[in-house]
């Protein structure tokens, strides 16, 4: 339960209190009182701690009150550390003493609880900013302030990192130390029962302290000011995100293709992409890529230069970048030139940069100064592999002493390095870091941490894009009294026929489709549609008509469509005998030979709400599963880029004797349904499918919709 948008903007000031106070504060050793106590006495800024427990402490460094009401009035941050039963009248008392801000350690207060609610309520009341509950604290390294049960406060730098996870946080900090990597903030939401994730992240994105951004996320609260927050921060800096949970809850009913195939994490990760998130993998991930950030913090272009002594390991970081949208840079001829005449005649002569097994430091020192030097390359990877040719440590002292002059000479592009073998990259490692240059210990790792910086560099220079069209009155009207009319019948699924009108409506082209109420009928229905024919059953209890032989296709003539219907009929009534069978629907075959069978449709997240989907289409089209999911609303460019994310997209594109496909009425229907979809919210599950697609453009030729 979020409650953030009934109170005052979280404000940053709110972190630099004049005093803090910490009640539950305790003097018993290994409790969580005691140690968030030390943590706040220990890096002491301008602030007074002010300790609350019933028992005297002792304290040396504390003003210590027996109990809250006790406490002087006046501005300041306070930290909850007691059991849940106590946490809202504790905040109620907090408020008549003038506490804007509480972070509350506690467990035990989840939204639907009744101490969560009550604390929620406590709040609310007393106009006080929550953070947690049942969350580490929050440390920010600048004011020396460390409220949280951290075992150590990390050095100042310029990295936030906002988790969901105290044991990640603690993670990051540990492997922070040994390599002087800083934050500005390290905070533990918790639960996020009132501060959420979107407020956070606006506020570090106005942190000057702050250069780049790192979340741990395993569920949001506040969709939309995450979006929001998310999208504005990562114009101004990296924003870097591993999610957790990535995995499909098992047994997630779907009555369409679209619901079955819009799985959790692809629409977390289609809503990283279009708010300029980059995402990481792994928590080893996390860690590279904060090593780098840390030192480059406004990215990277995307030409790499790699020098190396091992041929195999340069091979083994280019295989790497596949994936990572590097590419390796093209030498200039000056810098081709200075190579060769400072290396012996059997070096790579390309990008990599390989100097050969037996290079000593001075022969390091020529390449990594040319390849820095050169315009056409936007950073340097510098590898070493292990020989008795060169002492340890003696390459990663070179390399220091290039990139130190390189730096002094203006050239600042990224430079990192990769030293393989574990005693080689310990005898590095200090040399390297102490030069404030990144070194990792396999080539996989390394070109994976570049391609975030590269990432963060080019969700710099996303412009905001905005769907064009709106929808009119008129169209609102009609589409919402037929689905009016469905939801007066008691049902959730609307017919074929009704199905294909609405999409008519919002202007996506659809198969002419008649219903055809009885056998009777037919004739007549046949009359003015040319042959071929298609024959589908209708009736809202019946899914996925062709599973079942709901569908007749190349129907000759009327009289062999009224032998398929009293055929098809039958046979749905023996299967589903307690079917509701409304009677067919007739549509001529279309003949497209060259067309593709595509799939465009919308589907409802239980985060992020209505998301559109579009892919591979046809009867497998789960078994295929080529998808691309977007946010509405969906610019043209936005549709364009799901297209290009999907495997059909290559043959889309025309091959051979066939020709391209009308991409631009696929983004129109794209556009259409992002439009649909807010327009018409209760609307839960959208399939068009197939959606043929040629050079002539784009048809209909079935659609399914399901009502919330």
């Amino acid at each position: 339960m979020n409650r953030s948008s009934e109170l005052p903007q979280f404000d940053l000031a709110w972190l630099r209190p004049s005093r803090i106070v910490l009640v539950g504060a305790s003097n018993r050793a290994g409790s969580v009182g005691k140690v968030i106590c030390d943590n706040l006495l220990a890096e002491r800024g301008s602030y007074v701690v002010q300790t609350v427990n019933p028992k005297p402490l002792g304290v040396a460094g504390a003003e210590h009150f027996t109990a809250l009401s006790d406490l002087p009035s006046g501005p300041g941050l306070a930290v909850l550390a007691i059991p849940a039963k106590a946490v809202a009248e504790a905040i109620g008392q907090l408020g008549t003493k003038g506490i804007r801000l509480a972070i509350v350690i506690s467990a035990g207060l989840g939204g639907t609880t009744e101490e969560g609610l009550a604390m929620l309520d406590a709040a609310r009341a007393a106009g006080i900013r929550l953070v947690g509950p049942n969350c580490l604290g929050i440390i920010l390294p600048h004011h020396r302030l460390n409220a949280s049960f951290a075992l150590d406060m990390p050095p100042p730098g310029d990295l936030a990192l906002l988790s969901q996870s105290g044991a990640i946080a603690t993670a990051m900090l540990q492997w922070a130390k040994p390599r002087d990597v800083g934050f500005s903030a390290v905070v533990s939401v918790g639960d996020m029962a009132q501060t959420g994730m979107g407020e956070l992240i606006r506020l570090f994105s106005e942190d000057r302290n702050t250069s780049a951004i790192l979340l741990y996320l395993e569920g949001l609260t506040d969709t939309r000011g995450f979006v929001e927050a998310a999208r504005a921060a990562s114009r101004i800096k990296p924003v870097i995100a591993l999610k957790a949970g990535r995995s499909r809850a098992a047994g997630r009913a779907a009555l369409s293709h679209t619901g079955a195939l819009a799985g959790s994490w692809d629409v977390y990760r289609a809503a990283f992409r279009e708010t300029g998130i980059v995402t990481v993998d792994t928590l080893e991930d996390m860690f590279d890529a904060a090593h780098l950030l840390d030192r480059y913090p406004d990215g990277a272009g995307g030409r790499l230069a790699i020098v190396t002594n091992g041929g195999g390991a340069g091979i083994l970081a280019v295989d790497a970048m596949a994936a990572t949208g590097a590419r390796l840079a093209e030498l200039s001829s000056e810098t081709m030139a200075m190579l060769d005449r400072s290396l012996p005649p059997t070096w790579s002569r390309g990008n990599p940069v390989d100097v050969i097994g037996d290079a000593d430091a001075a022969r390091y020192r020529v390449a990594i100064d040319a390849v820095i030097a050169d315009g056409g390359v936007d950073a340097v990877l510098v590898m070493n592999c292990p020989t008795g040719l060169i002492a340890p440590g003696e390459a990663a002292w070179v390399t220091a002493q290039s990139v130190k002059q390189a730096r002094a000479r203006g050239l600042t592009k990224p430079v990192f390095g990769c030293w393989l073998g574990d005693e080689n990259y310990a005898s590095a490692a200090a040399v390297l870091q102490a030069a404030r240059i990144p070194v990792l210990a396999n080539p996989a790792d390394a070109v994976r941490a570049f391609g975030v910086l590269i990432q963060a560099e080019r969700s710099r220079r996303v412009r905001p894009r905005h769907a064009k069209k709106a929808v009119s009155e008129e169209t609102l009207r009609a589409a919402r009294a037929l689905l009016k009319t469905v939801a007066a019948d008691g049902r959730k699924i609307l017919s074929e026929i009704e199905a294909k009108h609405l999409l008519r409506l919002f202007a996506i082209p659809v198969v002419e489709t008649r219903h055809v109420g009885s056998v009777e009928e037919i004739d007549a229905a046949c009359t003015g549609i040319d042959p071929p024919f298609a024959l589908k059953i209708v009736s809202p209890d019946i899914t996925h008509k062709s599973d079942h032989g709901g569908v007749a296709l190349g129907l000759a003539d009327a009289a062999s469509v009224r032998r398929a219907a009293k055929a098809m009929h039958a046979h749905i009534r023996g299967i589903f005998p307690t079917a509701r069978i409304e009677g067919f629907a007739l549509q001529p075959m279309i003949g497209r030979k060259t067309a593709h069978e595509l799939f465009a449709g919308i589907a409802t997240d239980e985060t992020f709400g209505p998301v559109v989907l579009f892919g591979a289409g046809g009867t497998a089209i789960e078994v295929i599963a080529d998808k691309a999911i977007g946010l509405p609303p969906v610019s043209s460019e936005q549709a364009r880029e799901m297209i290009a994310d999907t495997r059909i997209s290559r043959v889309l594109g025309g091959y051979r004797h066939i020709p391209p496909a009308d991409l631009e009425a696929i983004v129109e229907v794209l556009e259409a349904l992002s439009r649909l979809s807010l327009a018409l919210p209760e609307i839960a599950e959208l399939d068009v499918n197939p959606l043929l697609a040629d050079a002539d453009g784009v048809i209909s030729l079935d659609a399914r919709v399901i009502l919330a």
